[in-house]
C-alpha cells in the first residue's frame, strides 16, 4: 500500500459512484477486501498504519480503524501488536500473481446437471411484459376496477388478525377455495368441494406439479398436437417424454388416444377452447375421454384457461363435471380473467390427489400470499368477479370481431382466418407462397412480434401461420396495427 499505484487504485475505487451511497467505513472495507481478493494486495503484504492511511485518504483515522477491525474479523487481515497489519497468509497462494493470469473460461454445460443443461438449452418461456400487437393471452388491464380492489384490500387488512401476514395454508385460504368452488359449480358445470381446490401461483406451476407427482422422469405423457407451448416446456423440464395426439375440428382425437401404445396414462387437453386451433371438444369425445382415463387408471389434465370468454351461446360444461370416475385434474387461472400480475391460479383435484399435490406444493414454494387470496375471495363473493367477467366478455367479443374484420380488409391475400367461438386470439393460416419465418422477420422490422404457430406443433406443419391476440388492444389499435403489419408484409 506504500506504493503510489496501490494508493491511487484505492482512491479511484473509493470514488466509484456504484458504492457512493454506502457509509464511508463500509466503502473502505469493501475496497480493501476487493484489492486483497484480486491479488493487488498480496498475502503477507503489510498495510500502512491506520493514521498514515487516513492522512493519505483525507479521512478520519477511526474510519480506517473500523474497516481494519472488520477485515480482521472476516479473516482478511492479521494484526500483530507492535508490527502492524498484514494481509492474511490464509487467503492462499492461489491469489499470488492473479493479475498475471488470464481468467479460465467456464464450461457452463459441464457445471450443470443434465436437467439444468436441458433447461438452459430450452430458452425458457417468455411472458409479454408490455402490451404489444399481437401478444396472445394478455387481458385488458386498463379498465380493471382498481378502486374496488384497493378498497377490498384495505378491508381485508383491517378485518383479519395479524396472522394474515404469516405463512399461509399450502392448500390455500379457505374463503378463496370456497369462492372458487362456488363459481365453478355455478358457471362451469363442475362438481367440486372447497376441499378439492389447491390455490397456486399459475397454470404453469400446476403443470409442473402434475409432471412431478403423476409421471416418473423418462416416462411418457400425452399432449394435444398442436398444443400449449408452456405445457410442453413444463413436461420437458420434468424430463417426461411428450407424445403428441392429433387434433381436428372437434378437438383431440380420441381414436388416436386409444391407439397409443407408449404406456402413457396421463393426457393434457384444452377441451373448452383448444389451444391454438380454437376447437371445442365434442360432448361425445368428452365422455369417451373420461372412459379412457378410467380404463387406463390414468389422469386427465384439463386446462380451462379462458373458458369465461365464450361469445356464441354458453360454453360447454367442463370435463371435470362430466367425469363420474374422478380422474380429472381441472386447471384454472386468474391471469386472463383478472390480470397477470396477480399471479394466482388453482387446481381442482380428485380427492386422493389433494394431499400429495399439497405436500408437493409446500416443498415448491410454500403458499400463495394470504392477503392477495383473501382480497380475491371478497372480490368473488361480493359479485365483482362475475360483473367483471361479463363486462370483459362484451369487450373481447367486440375486439374479436374487429380483429377478424381488420384481417379481411388488410391481410386477406396473405392469410385465412377462422373466427373462434371464444378465446383471446385469432388463428390465421398462411396462404400458398408465404412462409411463417419470413412473415415473422418482416413483422419484427416494424416492431410487431407475431406469435407463430409452428412452435406449437410436435413437427412443423406444412402450412405455417400466426395467432393474433386481440384482447389487450382497442379496435382502433387493432386496425392500426393490422394496417402496419400488412404494409410490412407487402
Amino acid at each position: 500500500m506504500t506504493h503510489n499505484l496501490e494508493l491511487d487504485t484505492l482512491k479511484i475505487r473509493l470514488a466509484d459512484p456504484k458504492i457512493a451511497a454506502l457509509d464511508l467505513r463500509v466503502r473502505v472495507q469493501r475496497v480493501l477486501r476487493q484489492l486483497i481478493l484480486e491479488g493487488i494486495l498480496a498475502p503477507g503484504s503489510r498495510l500502512p498504519a491506520t493514521r498514515t492511511l487516513a492522512r493519505s485518504l483525507g479521512i478520519s483515522r477511526d474510519t480506517v480503524e473500523i474497516a481494519y477491525v472488520q477485515l480482521q474479523l472476516d479473516g482478511y487481515l492479521c494484526r500483530r501488536e507492535g508490527s502492524g497489519s498484514f494481509v492474511s497468509e490464509k487467503i492462499g497462494p492461489g491469489l499470488r500473481g492473479v493479475r498475471q493470469h488470464k481468467p479460465v473460461p467456464v464450461n457452463l454445460a459441464a457445471t450443470l446437471s443434465t436437467r439444468g443443461a436441458d433447461i438452459l438449452a430450452s430458452g425458457g418461456v417468455s411472458d409479454q411484459q408490455v402490451v404489444k400487437a399481437f401478444a396472445t393471452g394478455l387481458p385488458e388491464t386498463r379498465t380493471f376496477p382498481v378502486g374496488i380492489w384497493e378498497r377490498l384490500h384495505r378491508h381485508t387488512l383491517k378485518d383479519y388478525p395479524p396472522g394474515l401476514l404469516l405463512h399461509g395454508d399450502p392448500q390455500g385460504a379457505e374463503p378463496l377455495r370456497q369462492a372458487i368452488a362456488h363459481y365453478l359449480n355455478l358457471e362451469r358445470g363442475a362438481r367440486v368441494t372447497p376441499d378439492q381446490v389447491l390455490v397456486l401461483s399459475s397454470t404453469r406451476q400446476a403443470l409442473y406439479l402434475c409432471a412431478q407427482v403423476l409421471v416418473d422422469a423418462g416416462q411418457p405423457i400425452l399432449m394435444e398436437d398442436p398444443g400449449y407451448f408452456g405445457a410442453r416446456k413444463a413436461f420437458e423440464m420434468a424430463q417426461l417424454k411428450v407424445v403428441p395426439v392429433p387434433v381436428d375440428d372437434q378437438g383431440v382425437c380420441i381414436d388416436h388416444l386409444r391407439a397409443d401404445r407408449s404406456g402413457a396414462n396421463t393426457v393434457y387437453v384444452t377441451p373448452s377452447h383448444q389451444y391454438p386451433t380454437g376447437a371445442t371438444l365434442a360432448l361425445e369425445r368428452r365422455l369417451e375421454l373420461t372412459a379412457w382415463a378410467a380404463e387406463r387408471q390414468g389422469w386427465i389434465i384439463e386446462d380451462d384457461y379462458d373458458s369465461q370468454f365464450h361469445y356464441e351461446g354458453l360454453p360447454t360444461a367442463c370435463v371435470q363435471g362430466l367425469d363420474r370416475y374422478q380422474r380429472t385434474l381441472y386447471l384454472g387461472t386468474f391471469s386472463k380473467s383478472l390480470y397477470p400480475g396477480l399471479r394466482m391460479g388453482f387446481m381442482v383435484l380428485p380427492p386422493e390427489l389433494v394431499k400429495p399435490m399439497t405436500y408437493a406444493r409446500s416443498i415448491l414454494d410454500g403458499h400463495t400470499p394470504q392477503l392477495a387470496q383473501l382480497t380475491l375471495a371478497r372480490f368473488m363473493s361480493d359479485g365483482h368477479f362475475g360483473s367483471h367477467i361479463r363486462a370483459m366478455r362484451n369487450i373481447y367479443g367486440e375486439r374479436r370481431d374487429a380483429m377478424a374484420q381488420a384481417v379481411r380488409r388488410h391481410l386477406s391475400a396473405i392469410v385465412t382466418a377462422s373466427l373462434p367461438p371464444g378465446g383471446l386470439q385469432l388463428p390465421c393460416l398462411l396462404k400458398e407462397g408465404w412462409t411463417e419465418l419470413e412473415t415473422l422477420r418482416r413483422a419484427a422490422r416494424v416492431g410487431i412480434q407475431l406469435p407463430g404457430l409452428s412452435r406449437l406443433y410436435a413437427k412443423p406443419p406444412a402450412t405455417g401461420g400466426w395467432l393474433l391476440g386481440f384482447s389487450a388492444l382497442t379496435p382502433t389499435e387493432i386496425e392500426a396495427a393490422t394496417r402496419t403489419l400488412a404494409k410490412a408484409l407487402r
